[in-house]
């Protein structure tokens, strides 16, 4: 883990992938208020549709992914996913209705799916073969660390509070954070699928965008 790390730290455009995955999770993760905005919106019958409804969203951006093939600033799309994905948990403390909110947890979950296609290409496309292992255990510290604080912030700001303003603070505070992290690493947004941007000694994707493989600096 700390060889991964200490991997990353020298390369903004992957670290900036991971950070960006904490500040949309951490601040905004809603599933834990789901069943106290389904009972706010009289709807208690479809807590269980709200837990589905951003795989409905991730399926559908799976689906029709063929697009995700001619963007080439990979970093910068990771970014605006992100930031997509806490949009989405603003305007789902703002729901008037559970249809609008069932919604807003599709869009969330299809902006969720778009970041995590561009982060697991930027990863499998610059990571040397030889660290691949360490960092899978950096990207499952992210993936697991993400979610459980952000159950851990939305019922203690909703205690505080109410659910719908930790939904919507969350949702601001991921944008923020996305934005934050953008400004401290600009390699992130900087990153193209051409390996223009990426540092020497990484593999990175053939000019072409053909599955030939990866190129290599030598």
């Amino acid at each position: 883990m700390l060889a991964g790390l200490r991997y990353a730290r020298g390369r903004p455009d992957l670290l900036g992938s991971y950070l960006a995955d904490l500040a949309a999770m951490t601040p905004s993760y809603p599933n834990a208020l789901f069943p106290f905005l389904a009972a706010d919106l009289h709807a208690q019958w479809a807590v269980g549709l709200m837990f589905a409804a951003p795989s409905v969203g991730a399926v559908a951006v799976t689906a029709l992914s063929g697009w995700m093939g001619r963007v080439r600033r990979h970093g910068l799309a990771i970014a605006l996913a992100a930031a997509g994905w806490g949009f989405a948990i603003a305007a789902l403390g703002l729901a008037p209705d559970i249809g609008a909110a069932l919604a807003c947890l599709v869009v969330a979950g299809g902006a969720d799916m778009i970041s995590g296609i561009f982060r697991g290409t930027l990863w499998n496309q610059t990571i040397p073969d030889k660290l691949r292992g360490r960092m899978a255990g950096v990207e499952l510290l992210s993936y697991s660390l993400g979610p459980s604080a952000g159950q851990i912030r939305a019922g203690a700001v909703a205690s505080l509070t109410a659910p719908r303003f930790s939904l919507v603070s969350g949702g601001l505070l991921c944008v923020g954070a996305v934005g934050l992290v953008c400004l401290a690493l600009p390699g992130l947004t900087g990153y193209r699928a051409d390996g223009s941007a990426a540092p020497r000694g990484t593999a990175r994707l053939a000019p072409t965008g053909t599955s030939g493989g990866a190129e290599r600096d030598e």
